[in-house]
């Protein structure tokens, strides 16, 4: 998702713009402003000069996050962050708004807490600091991301309140974070066997000449307030702008003019605007589509005739199929640029070693259960109830980032039905394709200084086939070129054999290079993506659709009776189809869940998981013969599965030794039995405690500050640790197992 669900970067109107290259981290825009306005540490015995500029600076700062200067979002209004619009109040908590906002920005990789606070700003604004700290907090605008910092600063409010994450993509991943933040109990389920959804990086080529290719979304799209942008700061991960050099090449491999190139860019361009003054004058009707009204305006004008000037319309308006991920005929000419107001602004950005660096680090100490395909969600007072093949899964509440394509193949079951307010909009918003063809190369034959180049089709039917290239050789590590298929050509792609493909692409690029005498050598591996037929997604991303619009993404968005939520790109009004999108609205439904369950009564808050969780005759079995052995410390995994990030469970002995476990004789004294405590854990979080120095204290704080678990008794374990545990019973009735020099071998 980039304006994408699976694809790369698309301007709405022409790809190309005007820009330098640069390698740069996402501080730009904070350090453009310091740097222009200047800043400084403390409002506190500071001249009247210098609070008004820093003031200036942080209000710019917030501007260029969203924020307007000098009034509320309408999140701010609905949250009643001041009594009364307007006047004193108002403008005061603008300015500490704005100061919070700054000083966040200034470390992202430290939680930012309110006491910090209250040491820049005067104890007059006590108030003020916590209705700003709190909306901001609670709301995802600080204190959010992959810092380790953020996961071991858990707001302990008591809380016993649980919540199921359908789905491991980037909304599900960023929800579940910042719940797990919040003080919840969270598990993720996800039907395929790695994490990311939709942003998938792959490791392609041959032993020697790997690369990492983004089969999904693969764009940070605007970098200026993205959230993705944040997390690679958090990471210190190099972005990569994306260079505005994009020659165009006719189908018989010439260069397009570039008075003619000009010339056609303005006349897409002007009939876009066209198609805006028409709608503003006169309105369309919502059975309308953008591909219609184009072409009735073309032939109006008696613009691009000549076969080459069609055949270079032809490139841009695939470009615009590709942008939305569906073709022009589908799309609502009165509402498909809805969200262009929001758009976010900077420079577009590749990920130096591609996306799954930001999965990887987002799955960090979050409990996800791969290979779970959810097929029915049950919903109701008493809490919610997921069934993943023969698993059932119990919460207070559950958030789905299904897909939208999965909700419209109805792939899950909703009991009871959802509300045909929501049925309708899943109904009407589009959902379209994009793929893509990966390939390998033993070098860079394109030339080193291109980002992208694009080619002209013949036919228009075809017009999206091959229609842009982009090299990943600065960021992947290799001779990395993928071609784009948009449109109708993408669906084309789906059904067509994978070495017909390559033979397409390659006659391509061979016709391209061959005149200009450079050989075009076979690639050492390609990939060709069918996102379509993703039983996970089946598709890329939504778009308007005719007779949808945008008030059908916040259809979507909406929960159901407290209990059952939803996220992802196509619950975002503002920012539909992009990979920030996604992860803002699981930020938007963290928030949501808190919320909903603070307004529980009582007694429903504490249903959750608590004392529904393993027996302690299970556990102790279990452990009897653990996977692992850490001083104190015992784990055990469900040996089917050797993948890193499969869960566990961790247990810790407090008044005995681990090290000679004897559970036969069951006559102890309670008292002086052994204190167990209990964290759900990954192998790969297992692999790394064992390598702490410092004892079991070193590895308990490691646990706690780098991994942000928390041990808990047996009374408060719940369904989710129940299944896991039931899962490697299961699993461990044949063979059984025994310990080994700390690793666990048949018998």
């Amino acid at each position: 998702m980039d304006r994408n669900g699976s694809g790369g970067l698309a301007s709405k109107r022409s790809l190309r713009k005007n820009a330098g290259l640069r390698t740069y981290d996402e501080n730009v825009m904070d350090e453009l402003i310091e740097n222009q306005l200047g800043s400084s540490k403390r409002k506190r015995h500071k001249t009247k000069e210098e609070i008004e500029k820093e003031t200036e600076t942080e209000a710019l700062i917030a501007l260029s996050l969203g924020f307007p200067i000098d009034g509320l979002i309408d999140e701010e209004i609905k949250a009643g962050v001041v009594s009364e619009m307007g006047g004193k109040e108002q403008n005061d908590y603008i300015v500490v708004r704005n100061h919070i906002l700054a000083s966040w920005r200034k470390n992202v990789n430290v939680f930012l807490s309110k006491g910090q606070i209250r040491e820049t700003v005067s104890h007059e604004h006590d108030k003020l600091i916590s209705e700003a700290y709190d909306f901001l907090l609670f709301n995802g605008y600080i204190n959010f991301g992959v810092s380790p910092s953020f996961m071991s600063t858990i707001m302990d409010e008591g809380m016993e309140k649980s919540v199921i994450i359908v789905g491991a993509g980037l909304a599900g991943l960023a929800a579940a974070r910042q719940l797990l933040s919040f003080g919840f109990k969270v598990v993720v389920l996800e039907g395929r066997n790695r994490p990311g959804g939709r942003v998938y990086t792959e490791q392609i080529g041959q032993k020697g000449n790997f690369v990492a290719a983004d089969l999904g979304g693969s764009v940070i799209t605007g970098i200026h307030a993205n959230p993705l942008g944040v997390l690679a700061r958090q990471l210190a991960v190099p972005l990569h702008k994306i260079r505005d050099n994009c020659p165009l090449y006719n189908p018989d491999g010439s260069i397009v003019d570039k008075q003619i190139d000009t010339e056609i860019e303005v006349v897409f361009n002007k009939l876009l605007d066209k198609v805006t003054q028409i709608r503003q004058m006169q309105g369309f009707s919502k059975d309308v589509s953008l591909g219609s009204v184009l072409e009735k305006l073309r032939q109006l004008y008696g613009v691009a005739k000549s076969p080459s000037e069609k055949q270079l319309l032809d490139w841009h308006l695939a470009n615009l199929e590709y942008a939305n991920a569906g073709a022009l005929s589908s799309l609502s000419a009165v509402y498909w640029d809805q969200d262009d107001p929001y758009e976010m602004s900077g420079d577009h950005c590749f990920l130096v070693g591609g996306n799954r660096r930001l999965i990887k680090a987002l799955c960090e100490g979050v409990p996800v259960f791969y290979g779970k395909t959810v097929n029915t969600i049950r919903y109701g007072d008493e809490g919610v109830e997921v069934i993943a093949g023969d698993q059932s899964f119990q919460a207070d509440m559950v958030l789905c980032t299904a897909p939208l394509g999965v909700l419209k193949k109805k792939a899950i079951k909703f009991e009871p039905e959802l509300p045909q307010r929501k049925l309708a909009a899943i109904d009407r918003l589009g959902y379209g394709l994009l793929n893509k063809v990966a390939m390998v190369f033993p070098h860079v034959f394109w030339g080193e200084d291109l980002d992208t180049f694009g080619r002209l089709n013949e036919c228009s039917h075809k017009r999206g086939e091959f229609f842009l290239f982009y090299s990943y050789h600065t960021v992947s590590g290799g001779a990395l070129l993928i071609a784009l298929v948009a449109g109708g050509a993408a669906k084309d792609l789906e059904t067509t054999d994978p070495t017909t493909l390559l033979h397409r692409v390659l006659k391509v690029l061979r016709g391209i290079y061959k005149p200009k005498g450079i050989d075009v050598p076979n690639p050492i591996q390609t990939i060709c993506t069918r996102w379509g037929g993703d039983p996970f997604s089946y598709g890329s991303y939504s778009h308007v659709r005719v007779q949808s619009s945008g008030v059908d993404y916040e259809v979507l968005a909406e929960n159901v009776a407290s209990r059952l939520f939803f996220a992802g790109e196509a619950t975002s009004r503002k920012y539909p189809a992009t990979m920030h999108g996604a992860f803002l609205s699981g930020l938007r439904e963290a928030s949501c869940i808190l919320r909903a369950s603070n307004a529980m009564p009582s007694c429903i808050k504490k249903l959750g998981l608590k004392n529904v969780g393993p027996s302690n005759e299970l556990l102790t079995d279990l452990f009897q013969y653990p996977d692992l052995l850490c001083g104190k410390l015992l784990f055990i995994f469900d040996p089917r599965s050797d993948d890193p990030r499969s869960i566990g469970i961790l247990r810790l002995s407090v008044g005995k030794s681990n090290s000679q476990p004897d559970y036969e004789d069951t006559n102890h004294d309670s008292s002086t039995l052994p204190l167990h405590l209990y964290a759900v854990l990954s192998r790969e979080q297992a692999n790394r405690l064992q390598s702490v120095s410092g004892g079991d204290s070193g590895r308990l704080l490691y646990l706690e500050k780098n991994l942000g678990l928390k041990l808990m008794g047996p009374s408060v374990l719940g369904k989710l640790e129940n299944s896991l545990a039931l899962s490697i019973a299961k699993a461990r009735r044949r063979p059984k197992y025994r310990v080994v020099g700390g690793l666990s071998t048949s018998k």
